[in-house]
């Protein structure tokens, strides 16, 4: 089998590091592993056992599979996961499972798929990224106990409230130009726990959706939501979406969540996809 080497983020793994471990032990005889305490840690771990393993594992949410995945990109080295996070998104859509011996399973059998993946502003994202609404949420939800229950909550807390962003594309996009609720970059299709912004995105086709939201009366947010959570948003007049390989623009603000981790990033933003960068185990 590949050699493997697991990194898991404590704080993201359910709790569940201790446990995961004993498992892993019982599986693997001396399995190399780093328990993660902050990105700088995961980037040392990852540089200095870059010769000694094929697979790098990461155990915990798409933050954490995206802080594993900046160090992998254009290389032969594989991502795999073992998902815990709140809501896995990258995970849910690249079909890894919370089984360390389906995984197992998958390593041996020994399918790669290459995707690809997204910057902004050079900061490296697999998953969904954005600006407005969904940033200032993460940005609260990150002072809570977390949970999908948590999320909602917090959601609805802010939405009344909450002022829309003001955007102003590059000329080619120009006529997009104005206020919204929220800007989300998808590589892949949904946020993670089956909530799908983007329901026609592809992590392979060389393209990111951008989900452009308008903000919409509070009485349509049961509808947003059945039509997320089905696969059913389509375009209308309170959503469009540009499929780009590149985009700029700026916006009044700099409150962003990259791949479900809140950021800072200021504008001028520029963003822009690389295909086929990332190696994954399928």
């Amino acid at each position: 089998m590949l050699r493997t080497a697991f990194i898991i983020n404590p704080r993201s793994a359910k709790n569940s590091a201790d446990h995961f471990l004993r498992q892993l032990k019982a599986r693997i005889p001396d399995p190399l592993v780093h328990i993660s305490q902050s990105v700088q840690s995961t980037h040392d771990f990852i540089l200095e056992n870059f010769d000694e393993a094929d697979i790098f594992v990461a155990v915990g949410g798409d933050g954490t599979i995206s802080s594993v995945a900046s160090n992998l990109l254009n290389t032969s080295k594989l991502l795999a996961v073992i998902p815990a996070g709140s809501g896995n998104g990258f995970s849910r859509e690249m079909k890894f499972s919370s089984s360390l011996d389906h995984l197992l399973g998958k390593i041996k059998a020994g399918n790669v798929e290459e995707i690809d993946t997204f910057t902004v502003n050079g900061r490296i994202s697999v998953n969904v990224s954005g600006t407005g609404f969904d940033g200032e949420v993460i940005q609260t939800f990150e002072q809570t106990s977390r949970g999908f229950a948590n999320y909602i909550r917090t959601s609805l807390a802010k939405y009344r409230s909450y002022r829309p962003i003001k955007v102003r594309f590059e000329e080619k996009y120009s006529d997009c130009n104005g206020e919204y609720l929220m800007i989300n970059v998808a590589n892949t299709r949904q946020f993670g726990n089956n909530a799908f912004i983007a329901p026609h995105a592809s992590h392979s086709d060389g393209l990111l959706e951008i989900a452009l939201v308008r903000k919409f009366p509070f009485i349509h947010a049961p509808v947003f939501a059945y039509r997320m959570f089905s696969k059913k948003l389509i375009p209308n007049q309170y959503i469009k979406y540009l499929s780009v390989p590149e985009i700029r623009f700026e916006v009044d603000s700099d409150v962003w969540h990259l791949d479900g981790e809140g950021v800072k990033i200021p504008s001028p933003v520029h963003i822009k996809i690389w295909p086929k960068s990332l190696k994954i185990v399928v």
